[in-house]
């Protein structure tokens, strides 16, 4: 990718939008705070957060549908 090594915001924002194409809300998709903190010299960590279950469950049907199954 042509961004920082440490900027995970257009992955974030990418994963957004295509889990926007299949009406997927995931409301707390952010950066997680503990590892943008810097304790680690590795890349922050993509916080999925919590849904609830229906749309958990719409969740692993696109994935299914997108493993061909």
């Amino acid at each position: 990718m042509d961004h920082a090594p440490y900027d995970i915001g257009p992955d974030i924002d990418a994963l957004r939008a295509a889990l926007k194409a299949h009406e997927i809300t995931l409301p707390s998709l952010g950066v997680d705070p503990l590892t943008l903190a810097g304790w680690t010299s590795r890349p922050p960590l993509v916080a999925l957060g919590n849904c609830n279950t229906e749309t958990a469950r719409r969740l692993a049907e696109v994935l299914r549908e997108a493993a061909g199954g």
